[in-house]
């Protein structure tokens, strides 16, 4: 696992002064600690921090072929890489190392762009072909690593792991995009492509981006997408044993590794299953990583016990205090952009944890969204039968009144909310989901920004990017419109995200066999009643495991990985949340309306309403402002220096 970072002049061949690439370069350090190359011809500049996993003695970045032509850095691992090399030796090309970043470099020249077609793994990278002064960045089908770019107005492409290396350049504008503003309220993060910054973009999972010198800036190419094209033929019986075999030999393809290896055990479902499988695959004990909490209410580690007992685990534990909230300045600088998952407190923890025994731990992030686990799934499938019996006007019209008189009742029983129900009836499938997901409804958006920020928006919605997946979907069945969202989405702009830094932090390379596409292309062939049964989600995955895992395991509450928002802010977050949010750089932006500030500080710390996870996104938001911008007052049209 590493970092990269280059400069590429898409006009001219100038050179790239050495210290201005070492200075993006080392921005990055965290994320290969173990050596640090850089390459350098006209026009162009390659940076490479490398945390040692393959081929130690050999593998050093910038990698280059036989003849010097073509250059690659590379951050990730490809996993099928040893199956790749015969066929490229077959093909005429010369290997100098075991690494599978040279893999790269050959199947350029001989696949060109479709070779990551071929590449079965989660990686981004950057190759330069000199013959044909080409420049082409990739990343991997559900964006596991992150790839950042920004075109400046001299015609420098600048491009980076993390967004920090764009930052460290110095000419890159950052002024921030009001787009992106909405988007972070509304979801906690900002999907792809978008970023904070209006200059830069991600390149969005599954894409390539083949620039050329005297040419301008491509639109990404899109390489793979995730079909839901379920077959109903499949035998329920067949598919559990087939399940286990898939799950296996992805497990063993990330088992690959010359340093320490092991895996995080929560004691929910997706790593215990990870961890199960890691044993009846490994000579040895299994290192295992946990995290317990001292409030019992958030506490899984029981359940990660007993899986550990039961497969001898080289078990290790840390206990983590509920009042740790004081990483909110540190996460502010580790994820470069706003981010409102408060889970990334515990996700850092745990690879903490984890880095003082290990190189590498295996995840079980994915299995949510792969085999329909969020409850918020199931309730949507329920809201999509009623749905279902009238049409959408009718519907808009009929139970958009009736939400609009109806008292709100968040403190009733769920089943008593009529008015989150008639509301829900009213909005269309698209529109519900996004509802459902969004930390801020939209109302409560228009709320909180300002006149001035409202203009600046002219008339976008967070929605608009659910709307622009969903019309791309392929599927008329809700359960799978839901998950694609996600996988475009959340997966990648929050799960994804937050694994990537948290674990990058501490150099600590995670990988998660049930995000392997070939593993998810199959189950989105699978019957969506296979996966949601009886109101009972990850139906298949479960009852394939029963034979693996202990019935309290699998079929237990899901809690999740959370930490106590609304308490920390009515009590020793309390005044600190008061001051960030109404005297620090939030306000002095002009971007929001401070009399509803006032009022969701308020209503949440005198009990009235459970407002954590927006003032969680507003405290984040203020910590990325002192940031980037200083002292400095900024808005969405102004320069942050």
């Amino acid at each position: 696992m590493c970092g990269f970072v280059g400069v590429f002049d898409m006009r001219q061949r100038r050179t790239v002064q050495q210290e201005l690439l070492q200075r993006m370069n080392e921005a990055q350090h965290h994320r290969g600690p173990d050596e640090g190359g850089t390459h350098i011809e006209p026009g162009l500049a390659l940076g490479h921090r490398r945390l040692s996993i393959i081929d130690l003695a050999s593998g050093q970045q910038p990698l280059f072929n036989e003849d010097g032509s073509v250059v690659v850095v590379f951050n990730g691992e490809i996993y099928n890489y040893q199956d790749l090399i015969p066929e490229l030796q077959a093909l005429g090309h010369q290997f100098r190392t075991r690494s599978d970043t040279e893999v790269i470099v050959h199947a350029w020249e001989s696949w060109g762009e479709s070779c990551v077609e071929r590449f079965r793994g989660m990686f981004a990278f950057a190759l330069w072909d000199r013959n044909s002064e080409s420049l082409f960045l990739a990343r991997d089908r559900l964006g596991v690593k992150p790839l950042y770019y920004a075109q400046l107005p001299d015609g420098q492409l600048l491009f980076g792991s993390e967004l920090k290396t764009l930052v460290a350049h110095g000419g890159m504008p950052v002024d921030l995009d009001p787009l992106a503003v909405e988007d972070y309220f509304a979801l906690g993060y900002i999907p792809e492509p978008r970023c904070i910054f209006t200059a830069a973009r991600k390149l969005p999972p599954a894409a390539t981006l083949l620039v050329r010198r005297g040419q301008s800036l491509p639109v990404p190419r899109e390489y793979w997408d995730v079909r839901f094209d379920p077959d109903a033929s499949i035998d329920a019986v067949a598919a559990e044993e087939e399940l286990v075999a898939r799950l296996r030999d992805s497990i063993r393809l990330r088992m690959i590794s010359e340093v320490p290896l092991g895996a995080f055990l929560s004691g929910g479902v997706d790593s215990s299953a990870v961890v199960a499988l890691m044993a009846g695959l490994s000579n040895g004990p299994v290192n295992t990583c946990s995290i317990s909490f001292d409030d019992p209410a958030y506490d899984e580690s029981a359940y990660a016990r007993l899986v550990a007992e039961r497969y001898e685990t080289a078990h290790h534990e840390d206990l983590v205090q509920t009042d740790d909230f004081e990483l909110v300045d540190t996460l502010a600088w580790l994820y470069d952009e706003p981010f409102a998952d408060s889970s990334a407190i515990p996700t850092y923890r745990v690879c903490q944890l984890a880095r003082k025994h290990v190189t590498v731990a295996l995840s079980g992030d994915g299995g949510d969204e792969t085999f329909a686990g969020y409850t918020r799934y199931r309730t949507h499938l329920s809201e999509e039968r009623l749905r279902s019996v009238l049409p959408h006007t009718l519907r808009r019209g009929l139970f958009g009144g009736l939400g609009w008189l109806y008292p709100k009742a968040d403190w009733a029983p769920r089943v008593f909310r009529a008015k989150a129900t008639f509301q829900a009836m009213a909005r269309d499938s698209v529109e519900a989901y996004m509802h459902s997901v969004s930390i801020l409804p939209l109302a409560a958006r228009q709320k909180l920004f300002s006149g001035k920020m409202r203009s600046e928006l002219g008339g976008y919605r967070a929605d608009d990017t659910f709307y622009r997946h969903a019309a791309r979907a392929q599927t008329d069945d809700p359960l799978s419109m839901v998950q694609y969202l996600d996988y475009k989405t959340y997966l990648v702009g929050d799960i994804n995200t937050k694994v990537d830094r948290a674990s990058m932090a501490h150099s600590l390379e995670v990988r998660e066999p049930l995000m392997d596409h070939e593993l998810i292309e199959w189950v989105a062939r699978l019957s969506p009643h296979l996966k949601i049964r009886g109101g009972e989600g990850k139906h298949i995955l479960k009852h394939a495991l029963e034979p693996l895992l202990p019935h309290d395991v699998l079929y237990r509450r899901k809690m999740g990985f959370a930490v106590p928002l609304a308490r920390w802010f009515r009590g020793p977050l309390r005044a600190r949340l008061r001051e960030s949010l109404l005297e620090g750089q939030l306000i002095g932006t002009g971007w929001f309306n401070q009399s509803y500030l006032e009022e969701l500080i308020d209503n949440h710390q005198s009990g009235v309403r459970d407002y954590s996870s927006p003032l969680w996104a507003l405290l984040m938001f203020n910590a990325f402002l002192r940031q980037y911008a200083g002292d400095a007052s900024i808005s969405p049209s102004d320069r942050a220096a």
